[in-house]
């Protein structure tokens, strides 16, 4: 199987990042490139895409550059640094989630991001 790696920029900020062998995983991968709109809430950024997708492993509970979908929002979410729902450092999300991937490198590249930004997510082809 190929590795599926994603280019994901939004304003001057560029990541990369590999999706793993979940069933969300392969459908964001077919649904590639999106574009949103994403908000924030303390360090993550999330927002819709037209995709309906079952949660596959439940967690609220994420690691730091950890990619998510988050079913009731129909969004994505980039995962970088404790979230309003946090406990103490550990990224939370609002309720269950399923990562699909993670960034390589710093996530927190992704703290300079505002909300409303855009956020592009494309295959990386190299």
């Amino acid at each position: 199987m190929e590795q599926m790696r994603v280019r994901i920029t939004a304003g001057t900020v560029a990541a990369y990042a590999t999706l793993n062998g979940t069933k969300v995983a392969s459908a964001v991968w077919a649904a590639l490139p999106l574009d949103v709109r994403v908000q924030r809430w303390g360090d993550e950024l999330y927002g819709s895409v037209p995709l309906d997708l079952p949660q596959e492993v439940p967690q609220e509970v994420v690691g730091l550059g950890d990619l998510a979908w988050w079913p009731p929002g129909h969004a994505v979410c980039l995962f970088f640094g404790p979230t309003p729902a946090s406990e103490r450092d550990e990224p939370r999300a609002a309720s269950d989630v399923t990562v699909f991937g993670r960034i390589e490198g710093d996530p927190a590249v992704f703290k300079t991001i505002a909300g409303s930004a855009r956020l592009r997510i494309e295959k990386d082809e190299a």
